[in-house]
């Protein structure tokens, strides 16, 4: 049971890598040790559960922050949120342990970290589009700091996890009896990939315009238990305008997601006295909101913009039902819809909690632009799906932003993650990010990736910063992951060959 065990340890500690703890080297050694029982394994069904047991590691630490919310907001008895959690996990676990028995299966002792490398990145590719998706904790991520964050703008974050798992299994590759450049070549091309990143920012793509931006990202510190109270909405609407008011000569006013806890439709009167404040300020506000049809009976979760549509203009757009808006397209399981609702909603509180009939929003959307500023947004969960941001950048494009609500995560280290994987995306697409929530963490982020100004967890804040702008396109948004998945079909089919093969003359 000892393999076992310390891989178990190893993929929970791997945890660590990641914010708010950013101990980027650590997956190399984690994966490494993963690799090196894999290389022990006498079968596929042993390397199919080393690979499990490090992915029950990695993800009951990882994403223990899941909990809090299905304990404090599912109304489940705690061993019925466990079992949840288990069931969670154990699903997440699946990826790794394919990883791990698909390198076993195609087994090449001179190409293992190259084979490693492949498994793995396809296997993460499955973890993000199956069942919707689910990307987080993805290497790449524990790189926003150092290490292989200069590769971002080239490879993206899915081609950091590649280089990641190369390398892990290149530190294994020293412990493997055979000839010594086996051995070592791959450990070299490792340490010059790591070494030669810092060196790649003149090709990243974009550089630095002469234009400056003044934000205000607003942090209301709502108690997630009075979000939705009726009694609560006036002075919940009332503490954002006050929050708001001393600031409101800046260029453009972020509010987070749902911060009006009121119907669109019920709340035009609010709305338009917005909407004129705004004008008089010569600014724009950006607020999320529900929005409800009573007809159709459908419901979005929605970013509208209000004041100053155009820089160059006085005039606002907003009414109810105007085009400068943005409905979430890829709304989180359980939280804003159910599969199977007809019957899962029946069997616990947390399958029928308030506000989780959404309809989705198209995959592609105009730009939001206001105070002639066009900004990408995305909202709350959607900002760890590179793909669906790629496809919304225009050559408009100047600003990401992303807003959320992590009240439901309570002192957890999810909400820090979460920043991080917003942090990943501006280093990618070579864009400034502003990312608004309820109760933290609301931050600004350079186009390096950078955290630029940041607000302090569960307290009213009024956030402001003054961002620089930027121009270019990187390669990762142009070409996005499609040169990398490729890579690995061909390299899989060209291992899968030679496994063919090599049984075939074993015969």
């Amino acid at each position: 049971m000892l393999p076992y065990l310390l891989l178990i340890l190893a993929g929970g500690a791997t945890t660590l890598a990641f914010a708010p703890f950013t101990l980027w080297w650590l997956p190399v050694l984690t994966l490494a040790l993963l690799v090196f029982y894999l290389q022990h394994a006498t079968n596929a069904k042993q390397a199919w559960l080393r690979g499990f047991s490090f992915g029950l590691g990695w993800f009951g630490v990882g994403v223990s922050w899941v909990h809090v919310s299905i304990d404090q907001f599912g109304g489940l008895p705690l061993i019925g949120s466990l079992a949840l959690m288990a069931l969670l996990v154990g699903y997440l676990a699946l990826f790794p342990a394919l990883a791990s028995w698909l390198s076993y299966k195609l087994r090449s002792i001179t190409f293992t970290p190259l084979l490693f490398a492949v498994c793995w990145a396809l296997a993460e590719w499955l973890r993000s589009v199956l069942l919707t998706g689910f990307p987080w904790l993805s290497m790449g991520y524990s790189q926003t700091s150092a290490g292989l964050k200069d590769l971002a703008p080239l490879i993206g974050e899915t081609g950091i996890s590649f280089v990641l798992a190369f390398a892990a299994a290149a530190l294994a590759q020293l412990l493997q009896p055979q000839r010594a450049i086996s051995r070592y070549s791959y450990v070299i091309i490792a340490g010059i990939v790591f070494a030669l990143s810092p060196s790649l920012k003149p090709f990243s793509g974009w550089q630095y315009s002469d234009k400056t931006l003044s934000v205000l990202l607003v942090q209301g510190n709502v108690k997630q238990e009075l979000r939705w109270a009726p009694e609560q909405e006036w002075p919940t609407m009332l503490k954002y305008l006050d929050l708001t008011r001393p600031h409101f000569k800046t260029d453009l006013v972020i509010w987070p997601e749902a911060a009006i806890p009121q119907l669109e439709p019920q709340a035009e009167t609010y709305l338009n006295n917005l909407n004129r404040a705004a004008l008089y300020a010569n600014t724009a506000v950006i607020t999320g909101i529900l929005d409800y049809n009573f007809k159709t009976q459908q419901a979005w979760n929605n970013l509208i913009v209000l004041g100053k549509r155009d820089s160059d203009s006085s005039d606002g757009d907003y009414f109810y039902g105007h085009g400068n808006r943005y409905s979430k397209h890829h709304l989180l399981p359980i939280g804003e819809f159910v599969p199977f609702e007809n019957w899962l909603r029946k069997l616990a509180p947390i399958f029928d909690l308030p506000m989780s009939s959404f309809t989705r929003g198209s995959y592609v959307q105009p730009n939001l632009v206001a105070n002639g500023y066009h900004l990408l947004p995305a909202i709350c969960f959607e900002i760890a799906f590179p793909e669906q941001i790629a496809a919304n950048m225009t050559d408009d494009t100047q600003l990401l932003l992303t807003v959320s609500n992590d009240g439901w995560f309570g002192d957890s280290i999810g909400p820090h993650q979460h920043l991080q994987i917003a942090q990943m995306r501006a280093l990618e697409f070579g864009r400034p990010l502003l990312r608004a929530t309820n109760n933290g963490v609301t931050a600004t982020v350079d186009a390096g990736g950078n955290i630029s100004a940041q607000a302090p967890q569960f307290s009213e804040a009024a956030l402001t910063d003054q961002l620089r702008l930027t121009q270019g396109i990187t390669p990762y948004t142009h070409y996005g992951d499609t040169p990398l998945r490729i890579l690995c079909l061909v390299l899989l089919m060209l291992f899968a060959l030679g496994h063919w093969r090599r049984n075939k003359r074993s015969i």
